[in-house]
C-alpha cells in the first residue's frame, strides 16, 4: 500500500513537472513574441522620430532664428529676441479698430481681417496669415527696424483665398 501511494505521488509529481514545463515553455514563447513586435514597432517609431526630425530642420531652412548671416543685422541692437520683438511689432498692428492697416482687404464676414500666424524668414521679410474668421490669406511683408527701435512694414504681395 505505501509503495502505491509513493507511486502515485510519483506519477502526480511526474505529471505537475511536465504541466509547468510546457505551460511555461508557452508562456515563454508567448512572451518572445510580443518582445519581437514591441522591438520592431519601436524601430518604425525611431525612423518616424527620425523623418520628422529630418522634415523639422528642412522646414526651419527659411528662418530668422536659424540663419547667422540674418542675425548678424541685429549685432549691437539690444534685442534678446529678435524674432519675438518683430513678431510682436507687427501683431500690435492688429490692435487699431477695425482692418489691420497691413491687410489689403476688408472683412467680409462682418469681422476685421487681422493677421493671425506670423514666421520671420530672415531680416527683410515676414510671411503671415490673416483671415476675418471666415475668409483667410497671405501675406508678404518687408520690414526695416529703424535706429530707434521702431518697425516699419511694408506689404509686398498678399492673397485671399476663394471660399470652395
Amino acid at each position: 500500500m505505501k509503495q502505491k501511494i509513493f507511486m502515485y505521488l510519483f506519477f502526480f509529481a511526474l505529471l505537475f513537472i511536465i504541466y509547468q514545463y510546457v505551460s511555461s515553455s508557452r508562456y515563454f514563447e508567448n512572451e518572445q513574441h510580443k518582445m519581437e513586435v514591441l522591438s520592431e514597432r519601436n524601430t518604425k517609431l525611431e525612423d518616424s522620430i527620425q523623418q520628422l526630425i529630418l522634415k523639422n530642420i528642412s522646414q526651419q531652412y527659411f528662418s530668422l532664428d536659424n540663419n547667422d548671416d540674418a542675425l548678424a543685422y541685429y549685432d549691437g541692437r539690444n534685442i534678446e529676441n529678435p524674432s519675438r520683438y518683430i513678431a510682436d511689432k507687427l501683431l500690435e498692428t492688429n490692435e487699431t479698430k477695425g482692418n489691420n492697416p497691413l491687410v489689403p482687404y476688408d472683412g467680409m464676414s462682418g469681422s476685421p481681417m487681422k493677421i493671425n500666424k506670423i514666421k520671420l524668414l530672415n531680416h527683410k521679410w515676414i510671411i503671415c496669415d490673416f483671415s476675418d474668421g471666415k475668409y483667410w490669406g497671405e501675406l508678404l511683408i518687408e520690414y526695416q527696424l529703424q535706429d530707434n527701435m521702431d518697425v516699419t512694414f511694408t506689404p509686398l504681395a498678399h492673397l485671399l483665398y476663394s471660399r470652395s
